[in-house]
């Protein structure tokens, strides 16, 4: 067994995952490997390289401190080419996070591989090294980390072997991050591919959060210095029966009632290619629903596509647009921070607010 984490170590944990989610604030996701960022830049016709990926974090991370994105935003999960960045003036992109006390985060994992014995699933890799890359990143400035599990509804699926396997291995990247001061973000994704009803996608959410935490809780995870980013309960993208944001509601803090001990701080949802306003909507509609004190934790957001779909259309990738497109930011982190006080009416609009955000099978 690893040796326990001192008191010292402990309270430091605590201290950074509560501050993540105190009064309302989320996550910025901004974490793409340098192949999605070029999917997404190619879809506003601008070139993948790295000035071009600098210019675009320098542009979230600089907002004015008038905007009090600050007050919205949390913490911020970084590709690791981000986290020992530079701005085109010299400031490191983590200072400007940090200037909005942003808390500065890390993606570790290093993607998805076939599941020997199963059809087509996957376990995600990266644990060979973590701690050695964890304590650079903590010296780099990073406080807490981020590690994506990937389940798929099927017919059959997701099987135990891919629960299991993927539960274990996010329980040994917790432990090993809480051992190097990282808070570790629990991210089992069920995606939303698929023709699946919501209750199939609750029944199979249910399955995938009890293992996970069994298997955290075997581990030893101090379950105070860690955070949950699973899915929202939502029907498959293509299935025909579509849910209101009170069904998903529902069906989602059922979920995390019977399966996420309250010890966790907080569930900061993904987003799984819903709109920016379905992803909001529904936000608002969870942190409403029922009884207070039967959600003991903080609900709340961990955006990628559904905080920078209009920040992206308005940038175009010109200089002249990053106020408008900082302006677009602003907006998104303001409605999800309403959203986790249940507190957001729909009224805040956005160049990509409606659009869909889906991408079969995705990949960060």
């Amino acid at each position: 067994m690893a040796p326990a984490l001192t008191k010292e170590q402990q309270d430091e944990l605590r201290q950074i995952a509560n501050a993540i989610v105190a009064n309302g604030k989320g996550i910025l996701a901004a974490d793409e490997s340098t192949g999605t960022i070029g999917k997404r830049f190619a879809g506003i016709g601008v070139e993948n390289n790295e000035t071009n990926r600098r210019d675009y974090r320098e542009l979230l991370f600089s907002l004015d401190k008038e905007a009090g994105i600050g007050n919205y935003i949390g913490g911020c999960i970084l590709f690791e080419e981000t986290l020992f960045q530079k701005g085109a003036d010299g400031t490191p992109l983590v200072q400007l996070l940090q200037e909005h006390n942003i808390i500065p985060g890390i993606k570790v994992d290093k993607g998805v591989v076939p599941l020997p014995g199963t059809d087509g699933e996957t376990v995600t890799q990266g644990i060979d090294g973590l701690g050695e890359r964890c304590a650079k990143y903590k010296a780099g400035g990073a406080q807490f980390a981020k590690w994506r599990a990937v389940l798929k509804i099927s017919d059959n699926g997701p099987s135990e072997l891919a629960i299991q396997e993927n539960a274990y291995t996010l329980a040994r990247y917790a432990t090993i991050c809480q051992q190097h001061g990282l808070v570790p973000i629990v991210e089992p994704e069920v995606l939303c591919d698929g023709t699946h009803t919501l209750e199939r996608c609750q029944e199979v959410s249910e399955r995938v959060f009890a293992a996970v935490y069994k298997a955290c809780l075997d581990h030893n995870l101090y379950l105070e210095g860690s955070l949950l980013k699973p899915n929202m309960v939502t029907p498959g993208m293509q299935c025909p029966v579509k849910a209101t944001p009170e069904q998903v509601a529902c069906a989602t803090v059922t979920a995390l009632s019977r399966t996420v001990p309250p010890a966790v701080v907080g569930v900061t949802f993904l987003s799984g290619g819903q709109s920016e306003e379905a992803a909001s909507q529904n936000l608002n509609a969870i942190n409403n629903f029922g009884d207070k004190a039967r959600k003991p934790w903080a609900l709340s957001f961990s955006y990628g596509r559904a905080l920078q779909a209009s920040v992206l259309k308005a940038w175009q990738g010109k200089l002249e647009n990053v106020p408008a497109a900082q302006n677009e930011l602003r907006k998104r982190a303001y409605a999800n921070h309403m959203a986790c006080l249940g507190k957001y009416h729909g009224d805040i609009e956005g160049a990509s607010a409606g659009d869909s955000l889906f991408i079969a099978n995705h990949q960060y």
